[in-house]
């Protein structure tokens, strides 16, 4: 399921603020055979006959539901013949009398037919309003069905019936304003003086009520907030600020705090040895929910996911991959294994974007829907779950910085960036990330700000004005010519990698939410509409709508240029400098080499060593590397230098930076002057090259990225190709010398995927380099 932006203008104030705690051992590969696992274990006790499972008494519907969410968030098709027989089921059953079947059957249509089953969401929304305590302590809360009297009301019940009536609005069933108000009131009146809640108000505070309470006031208050830009008449105003509440931010406090723990769920008092083990994997499905809502990768030190992930993994049955959990309901294992395939599934999604949080102020968030809102609009034009986050610069290391593959810098002052910070922006650039800039509330100080920055940590790459020509203007949508505002770049590494904008892109992204009752001029909806595409085409092209997996951990290999003497006993791989663009991927070749030290233990220095061609010291190199994306031309004496190196035994391998024509053309004209007698040929593909000979990899097949010829109105598109590798030889006495490859390997070392760059992923790309590596040190 989407998630409507409008349940997101709270938690995008909550900041999260990473450190480095020790990452729990698990993998997206184990992740995904536990998901799997569990939902065959869940198809197999379907009741292929009736289409459900087996219901709790009193409850019809409400496991069936739980089961289908589940199974829907994991990626089962409506159109699955399982989930086809399952709808069926729930759509004959009578009209719900408990407020968890109605919520949950709700929750179901919407995610997976809600055009066709659009008279039921209205039914049932109607049905929950209905129940809704209207008077009394609790008013404003669920019971299990219709309350009887006015003491009636839990949290767990009205965490359910807001979940439902979220989903509902967001298919378009409205849902009165009343209802979210009488809800905000109730949860903001019933958390305890230590930022939790319970399952009552006066009973001590859970980390699943908590989880409950979180969620809650971020949908209510989504829905009742205007968001920090309005619309007066035909003129927007940026950078107002609606009221905010520092409910949540005691809520996040609590449950981040030293309690915090994926192993059972905690209270406020000294209770965990009894209850913890109680409704844990409710609680855990909460967490998942808390941090996704909120943008928050970590709560307090510790990575939710990843811990999370580690421990259902390692407790999901082994013979048929459910689970068990403690207590009345979690009992059952339909429940416990569809409650936890709900944190793995939907906390897996990929991060799309996070905002960098600068300075002591709230400089860095004046629209606290802009990340959410654009999120929430590419999730609709990729036709993909996604998410975003929130990371504090001033905690965050580059490793965490490359968590996520685009980071937003907005303010309106000039910004506020340690040397530190500085640094790790810049190491984030040239280990793959993307820098997206926006000027808000046309502030001239961040304009001079962020430019003298820029010149700071990219003094060889000056910000220039993007031509009409670039892709950030069509990458992914056509932007009306009437609202084109000025875009900035730096190019590095491959590629524009810092985008900037000195209009307030973001107040357009935080009015361009999906919200109840908004009614702007056809003008200002124009404009929206723009600058949402604008920032779909950013980060289309930032990505190349390929995100990694939640659960990758990024690992930096980067060194500054060195002209050191090589370390004893390790491998040094020369790096050659000519005029064609020889450090256009300056990380390219210590990525290479670090992945080859990984794979097989090698020692390499990994140091960027720029060596002229003519360079005696070229000699003491066995291996030389060789790129570019510019046409070139060597003198007499760098051609001799280089003929003298191939005929003592060294090897050059050589790639065409994004499969430059300029450059392949120059490299073969210069190899075939070089050695006019050796052609440089295709290699074959029964060469051991690209076989496991010399302790390397099978690359019979490898997957290439074919860019596709497009019309002027169309978004720029890559396919992903299986082909085998084309590779290029100039073979002397039997052996390669020159390896040369026209396809890009070297951007996809750097891990910046391009829409424009003909060549390899970056899985293959570095397979590819590790066996020409491995190749030429072989005898």
């Amino acid at each position: 399921m989407c998630l409507d932006p409008r349940l997101l203008w709270i938690g995008s104030v909550l900041v999260v603020t990473v450190v480095r705690p020790v990452q729990a051992e698990i993998s997206a590969e184990r992740v995904q055979q536990g998901i799997d696992r569990a939902r065959s274990y869940l198809v197999q006790e379907q009741n292929r006959i009736t289409g459900g499972w087996s219901e709790m008494a009193d409850y019809p519907g409400a496991v069936t539901a739980l089961c289908t969410l589940a199974l829907l968030n994991a990626g089962d098709s409506p159109d699955d013949k399982h989930i086809q027989l399952s709808l069926a089921y729930l759509r004959k059953l009578a009209k719900p009398t408990k407020t968890y079947a109605a919520a949950l059957q709700t929750m179901v249509f919407c995610a997976a037919t809600p055009r066709k089953d659009r008279l039921l969401i209205r039914r049932n929304a109607q049905l929950l309003e209905s129940w809704q305590v209207k008077s009394g302590p609790r008013k404003g809360a669920w019971w299990y069905g219709a309350p009887r009297i006015e003491t009636a009301g839990d949290n767990s019940n009205s965490q359910f019936a807001l979940l439902a009536l979220h989903e509902s609005e967001r298919v378009g069933v409205e849902v009165s304003d009343q209802t979210w108000r009488r809800a905000l009131q109730y949860w903001v009146q019933s958390q305890r003086a230590d930022g939790s809640w319970g399952y009552y108000d006066n009973l001590p505070g859970t980390g699943s009520m908590t989880c409950a309470g979180i969620t809650s006031v971020v949908i209510a208050s989504g829905q009742l907030s205007e968001g920090d830009a309005v619309v007066v008449g035909n003129r927007v105003r940026c950078c107002g600020r609606s009221e905010e509440s520092d409910s949540l931010q005691r809520a996040l406090q609590w449950l981040g705090g030293p309690r915090f723990t994926v192993h059972s769920n905690p209270t406020s008092v000294g209770q965990a040895a009894a209850i913890g083990r109680v409704w844990l994997l409710y609680y855990l499905y909460g967490v998942e929910r808390v941090g996704r809502l909120t943008g928050q990768r970590f709560l307090g030190e510790h990575d939710w996911y990843r811990e999370g992930a580690e421990m259902l993994v390692s407790t999901q049955d082994n013979l048929r991959g459910y689970w068990k959990g403690t207590g009345h309901a979690e009992s059952d294992t339909r429940i416990a294994t569809s409650l936890a395939l709900l944190f793995l599934s939907k906390g897996k999604r990929p991060v799309l974007m996070a905002k960098l949080k600068h300075g002591t102020n709230d400089d860095w968030n004046h629209h606290r829907h802009d990340v959410a809102n654009l999120t929430y609009h590419v999730e609709q034009q990729w036709g993909r779950d996604m998410t975003w986050q929130i990371i504090d610069s001033s905690a965050a290391s580059a490793e965490d910085l490359l968590q996520t593959p685009v980071l937003l810098l907005c303010g309106d002052k000039w910004p506020q960036l340690s040397d530190s910070e500085k640094k790790n922006l810049r190491v984030f650039v040239d280990q793959g990330g993307f820098v997206f800039a926006v000027a808000n509330c046309e502030g001239k100080q961040f304009d001079n700000g962020f430019r003298k920055i820029m010149e700071e940590i990219f003094p060889e790459s000056p910000l220039r004005l993007l031509p009409p020509d670039h892709p950030v203007w069509f990458a992914e949508a056509k932007v009306d010519p009437r609202f084109l505002p000025e875009l900035w770049g730096i190019e590095a590494c491959c590629r524009t990698s810092v985008v900037f904008c000195p209009d307030d892109l973001s107040c357009y992204w935080e009015l361009g939410r999906s919200g109840r009752g908004q009614e702007f001029p056809e003008a200002v909806n124009a404009k929206i509409a723009a600058y949402q595409n604008i920032g779909a085409n950013v980060l289309a092209y930032a990505t190349g709508r390929e995100l990694s997996d939640k659960l990758d951990v990024p690992r930096i290999s980067f060194s500054e240029p060195s002209h050191d003497p090589p370390t004893r006993g390790s491998l040094v791989v020369a790096k050659l400098a000519h005029t064609g663009g020889s450090n256009d991927a300056p990380s390219a070749l210590s990525n290479l080499l670090g992945g080859l030290q990984q794979h097989t233990k090698i020692r390499v220095n990994s140091q960027r060593r720029l060596l002229a061609l003519a360079d005696p010291a070229l000699l003491d190199h066995p291996i030389a590397y060789m790129h570019g994306r510019r046409k070139f031309q060597l003198t007499e004496k760098e051609r001799s230098a280089l003929r003298a190196y191939a005929e003592r035994g060294g090897v050059i391998i050589a790639d065409s930076i994004c499969a430059s024509e300029s450059f392949t053309a120059s490299f073969r004209s210069e190899m075939q002057a070089i050695f006019p007698e050796y052609p440089l040929e295709r290699i074959p593909a029964d060469h051991p090259i690209f076989s496991r000979k010399h302790n390397g990899f099978e690359l019979s097949e490898v997957t290439r990225r074919d860019p596709q010829v497009r019309s002027d109105d169309s978004p720029l598109r890559a396919s992903l190709v299986p082909a085998r590798p084309w590779l290029e030889g100039i073979s002397i006495d039997g052996r390669y010398s020159v390896i040369f490859s026209p396809l890009d390997i070297s951007c996809a070392l750097e891990n910046t995927p391009s829409l424009e760059c003909r060549g390899y992923v970056t899985e293959d790309a570095l397979k590819i380099g590790i066996n020409l590596i491995l190749y030429a040190m072989a005898d």
